[in-house]
């Protein structure tokens, strides 16, 4: 009788919880994570590119060692961000230093406007190419995830979905502040006159 009694119990508490939103908020959470997965993803994929396309550069351009050297330097600060997507601050830092990376790479693509052999060159065309294709799966990757974090908020603050988010302890998550990566990745004023020696 006590075994029929918890089964009972078991199945009211199962529906109630299904029936208060607490599923829902599971499925919305889990989206968060896959979403943010795939940024993550496209950072990689981006940080990856960069050995390459600094090795093909540095053969053209060896008057250009302060581009280059900032590249592999804001390369290394982004993969030594631990960052956690729930924690404001984290994702603050990783936004800065993705931000940061990328104005040091506009830099280094500014240098190839002054070396026609380079920008005439095979594997940096390439290169190149699968940049810009990366930057644009960033802001697909980035906006899924921003859709993604705003679905989640407004499901948590909802009524009567908001009590059980309380109860389990799921707060709302931090936004993903694409907006203020044009501040942040504004590239400082950079002369790039060649001396006497440079190549033609």
């Amino acid at each position: 009788m006590r075994r029929i009694i918890g089964i009972v119990v078991a199945i009211v508490l199962a529906s109630g919880l299904s029936g208060c939103g607490y599923n829902q908020i599971q499925a919305a959470d889990e989206a968060t994570r896959s979403a943010w997965s795939e940024v993550i993803n496209q950072y990689q994929r981006r940080a990856d590119l960069i050995p390459n396309l600094v090795n093909t550069v540095k053969g053209f351009a060896d008057q250009e060692r302060e581009v280059l050297i900032a590249v592999t330097e804001a390369r290394s600060r982004v993969g030594q961000i631990r960052v956690d997507p729930a924690d404001p601050a984290s994702l603050s830092q990783f936004e800065q230093a993705q931000a940061g990376l990328g104005s040091a790479l506009s830099r280094l693509l500014v240098v190839s406007e002054n070396y026609p052999q380079l920008k005439s060159d095979a594997n940096f065309r390439d290169l190149q190419a699968q940049l810009e294709g990366t930057e644009n799966r960033i802001a697909v990757a980035r906006k899924r995830y921003i859709d993604s974090v705003q679905q989640y908020n407004v499901l948590v603050r909802q009524f009567p979905v908001n009590l059980t988010a309380m109860l389990f302890g799921h707060a709302v998550k931090p936004q993903f502040t694409v907006e203020n990566e044009a501040a942040i990745a504004k590239p400082p004023a950079v002369n790039f006159d060649r001396p006497a020696s440079a190549p033609k």
